[in-house]
């Protein structure tokens, strides 16, 4: 079968949205039709070469969508079931899983971007294979995943919405409850107030932090923070923002600080900000080269905390339907989350949008 999907042929260059050949699953592996796809900077990280696979490779890694087809052995999901993808596929019996660690699950080695037999199903018409960012490749219209990267869901979730409990949401919120594991009363900042970063002021409204700090330099994003439960915002492009955070905590400090950008400066303000005792959270993924650099007698001598939280140290198919749940509630904004729909045609568009700080989140919406 053939399948459309966005491709990236070169870094830092135009996204190519074009039919692929699409194989039938293999033992293990199930078929989705997608339904929705989410726009993160962590694919524009993959465009330019942060996040970095050798191109091609087929972008996408925040999807939900149903299942068509499944291949042999397969026994968690049948068709016609609703499902939320992970981009990390977990095997459940590695240290690391059992560890409630599957965010850093070591049970596959398979080359990044194939599937877990280490082999493609996608090829463009030249007969090239085109690997899948996180092994799911969501930014198609139909996609061949491990059985290990679905999530299944109750089929009244909107799958245009619960999509962002695939990346956004479960990072930012899961950051906040599961790796920080803030506590009531706390004063928290988020230092970049993207999609990532709105879910880390929504995970520390449901710890409930008494103050939280939104930091960006788009005034835009900082009101899409005060929508999602900020009580302070600060424009760092008017001022330094730890000298900001010292005048606003009078000289204390935050407890808590999470950095959702990536960059070696905010991780290192991130650290600056929290009090002693304090805990610094990094979630943005910087690129491979770039180095931090803190006052050495400072780790002692005041006792803060640097840790790093990849997908919100997270076990998928634990915390995502909690996170649903949530949502049900009430006490979960995911719809608010959503500020544009696209076309997969207009991927390029979505990236330039989200670049300007013009979406809380956009979404590609594929054809049922």
């Amino acid at each position: 079968m053939q399948t459309k999907a966005a491709v990236v042929y070169e870094h830092n260059k135009a996204v190519v949205v074009e039919e692929l050949d699409l194989e039938e699953p293999k033992a293990d592996e199930v078929l989705i039709r997608m339904a929705a796809s989410g726009v993160c900077h962590s694919d524009l990280s993959v465009v330019n070469g942060t996040i970095y696979y050798d191109p091609p490779v087929s972008l996408g890694h925040e999807g939900a969508g149903v299942v068509e087809r499944v291949g042999e052995n397969v026994s968690y999901v049948r068709p016609g079931d609703h499902v939320v993808l992970s981009f990390v596929s977990y095997c459940g019996s590695c240290r690391m899983c059992q560890m409630e660690r599957a965010s850093l699950c070591e049970g596959f080695s398979a080359r990044r971007g194939r599937l877990l037999d280490d082999t493609c199903r996608r090829h463009n018409k030249a007969g090239q294979p085109i690997p899948q960012m996180a092994r799911i490749g969501t930014m198609a219209e139909y996609s061949v995943v491990p059985e290990q990267s679905l999530i299944k869901v109750d089929s009244h979730y909107p799958l245009d919405k619960a999509v962002l409990v695939g990346c956004g949401v479960t990072t930012g919120v899961c950051a906040v409850l599961n790796t920080a594991k803030v506590e009531p009363g706390s004063w928290v900042a988020v230092i970049g107030t993207g999609g990532v970063g709105l879910n880390a002021i929504q995970g520390a409204v449901l710890a409930g932090a008494e103050r939280i700090f939104a930091i960006d330099r788009v005034p835009k994003k900082l009101d899409f923070a005060r929508d999602f439960g900020a009580t302070d915002t600060v424009n760092a492009s008017d001022c330094d923002p730890v000298e900001a955070m010292q005048d606003l905590t009078g000289g204390k400090g935050v407890d808590y600080a999470f950095e959702v950008i990536g960059n070696s400066e905010t991780i290192e303000q991130a650290y600056a900000m929290v009090r002693p005792a304090g805990t610094a959270v990094v979630i943005g993924l910087a690129r491979p080269e770039a180095q931090v650099s803190l006052p050495a007698s400072s780790i002692v001598q005041t006792e803060k905390r640097l840790i790093g939280s990849f997908y919100g140290s997270a076990v998928p198919r634990v915390d995502m339907p909690k996170l649903l749940q949530l949502y049900d509630e009430g006490k979960l904004k995911i719809d608010e989350l959503i500020t544009q729909n696209y076309r997969i045609e207009e991927i390029n568009e979505a990236f330039a949008d989200m670049e300007a700080g013009k979406n809380a989140r956009g979404v590609i919406l594929f054809d049922s």
